[in-house]
């Protein structure tokens, strides 16, 4: 276990761009007995989000995220404080850890998205989204580039023309278990309507905004309603076996 997930910390600073962010972490150390007689103790632990440079147009919503996802361990530890004798043995990753993570990933799509709208989108903060009981699980590598605004085709007043289609990555959801079989179909058929939803948006919105609506009023957006359906399949999954991470790779859409 690291020094820094080795005790709760109370004053832990998150680093900005050189603004200093307090982000207050309460780890609430707790004893859970599962049915089946184990017992396990300690407390959930999250790793710290890296975040690149913030304008100080996007510096209130990102900060806001950032208290919301202090919050979002908070609330999974009390949890799993409150929740002694209750589950199976799988109780603490499909009803605590999996949840925080798919709050997580929303709340730092947020980051991505708010800090998108004033400048580049930064990409990958989903990998900080999973937690772990007693140590925050390793973070893999940044991706080597922040992926820029999508291209668009602009009006003459510098709106958005409607030209092209919207398209996304087709997700890759493999050994899908007899009985996560129809929620899995529902989201993706969701994902479908999402994308069709985002391109009437993009046809009726001819004009509008300037040479960023489409990335920040369309391709956004829906990135963050992808990436919350890919994990809610990501958590259908994993209540009947070993969850699946990473889907949320396939969320982010461009203009074709």
């Amino acid at each position: 276990m690291s020094n820094a997930h080795a005790r709760p910390q109370r004053s832990k600073r998150i680093m900005i761009a050189g603004v200093a962010v307090a982000a207050t972490l309460t780890a609430v150390t707790a004893a859970v007995a599962f049915a089946g007689g184990e017992e396990v103790t300690g407390s959930i632990a999250c790793p710290q989000p890296v975040v690149p440079a913030v304008p100080a147009a996007a510096q209130a919503e990102v900060q806001r995220e950032l208290a919301n996802l202090d919050k979002q361990i908070a609330e999974a530890n009390n949890r799993l404080r409150t929740s002694a004798g209750e589950g199976g043995p799988n109780f603490v990753q499909n009803a605590i850890l999996g949840p925080l993570a798919s709050k997580r990933v929303a709340a730092l799509n947020r980051i991505e998205t708010a800090i998108g709208r004033v400048a580049a989108k930064p990409e990958g903060l989903e990998r900080f989204a999973t937690c772990g009981l007693g140590q925050a699980p390793a973070v893999s590598a940044p991706p080597s580039t922040s992926q820029a605004a999508a291209p668009t085709q602009t009006s003459s007043n510098g709106g958005n023309a409607g030209g092209g289609a919207i398209a996304c990555p087709a997700p890759v959801v493999e050994n899908v278990p007899a009985a996560a079989q129809a929620e899995v179909q529902r989201e993706l058929a969701n994902l479908d309507k999402q994308i069709a939803e985002a391109n009437n948006r993009l046809r009726t919105s001819a004009g509008e905004g300037g040479p960023n609506f489409v990335q920040n009023a369309i391709l956004g957006p829906l990135a963050d309603k992808r990436v919350a359906a890919l994990n809610r399949i990501e958590t259908a999954i994993g209540r009947v076996q070993a969850r699946p991470e990473g889907l949320e790779r396939f969320a982010t859409c461009s203009l074709k």
